[in-house]
């Protein structure tokens, strides 16, 4: 069996869901893929230490955002629960350094559901969502070398984040055209151009090498799953990028690892 691609995409907030370009783009790159056996997926709305599992049976979800429309909150995505992968995560990651615990209630939050809706919209792969347990690069690309082996059993890790992230500096209010503005467009530049290169000591470092870093991501949350993803791909940096471009200002560059 080839083992299954690494991704890392940026999901956007519920609303990126009627993007029709945004939507298209994530149903085509899946069709594309390897059918996974399971799905373990990091997203930026979850951080407890140590790390976590979420749900393993019933896989509700977490409506975690406000102030939207009620459709938004009437989503739904009843994918089954992936026992077996915890059992295996809980395996790889078990250690005096990684310990694992779980949260059995715990469902899939938008960084999750909101893509997978658009990516597998059968519900029918089995999903398990874990938190980062710090928002560290090293000690998640740490994590993700740990997960790596999932591959050779069809499991699909994705990282859900935003490749730049900074709301309260946006002034452009056009999610399709115009110019996104100067730090978005330079850090997503710098972005593509290391990861192009394989440079995995930069983007761990990104904070310091990356221009306009502490604007694209005043907290790193959104570009920390990243790492996990960067960790958990045997071509290391190198990952192709399969949807760039910027939605409201915010780069969407989305990436595939082999």
């Amino acid at each position: 069996m080839a083992r299954t691609p690494v991704l890392y995409l940026s999901h956007g907030a519920p609303p990126l869901a009627d993007d029709a370009t945004w939507t298209r783009q994530l149903a085509g790159w899946s069709a594309n893929l390897p059918r996974p056996k399971a799905i373990l997926i990091v997203s930026a709305h979850w951080e407890e230490a140590p790390l976590t599992l979420g749900a393993t049976t019933t896989v509700p979800l977490v409506y975690d955002f406000w102030g939207f429309e009620d459709r938004y909150y009437q989503v739904e995505y009843a994918a089954p629960g992936a026992p077996e992968l915890a059992r295996q995560v809980r395996k790889l990651l078990h250690s005096t350094t990684t310990p694992v615990h779980d949260a059995p209630e715990r469902g899939l939050d938008h960084g999750a559901y909101v893509p997978l809706v658009e990516m597998y919209p059968g519900a029918d792969i089995p999903v398990l969502q874990i938190s980062m347990p710090s928002l560290d690069p090293q000690a998640l690309f740490d994590v993700g070398r740990k997960l790596a082996p999932l591959r050779d059993e069809g499991v699909l890790i994705i990282g859900s984040g935003f490749f730049t992230h900074n709301l309260s500096a946006l002034r452009q209010v056009d999610g399709t055209g115009g110019t996104p503005p100067q730090w978005s467009a330079e850090f997503d530049q710098w972005g593509d151009e290391v990861l192009r290169a394989g440079d995995v000591d930069a983007l761990l470092d990104f904070r310091h090498k990356a221009p306009a870093a502490a604007v694209a991501h005043p907290r790193i949350e959104h570009f920390a799953p990243l790492f996990v993803s960067l960790g958990a791909s045997s071509a290391e940096g190198s990952g192709r990028t399969v949807i760039d471009g910027f939605w409201y200002g915010l780069a969407k560059r989305s990436l595939e690892f082999s």
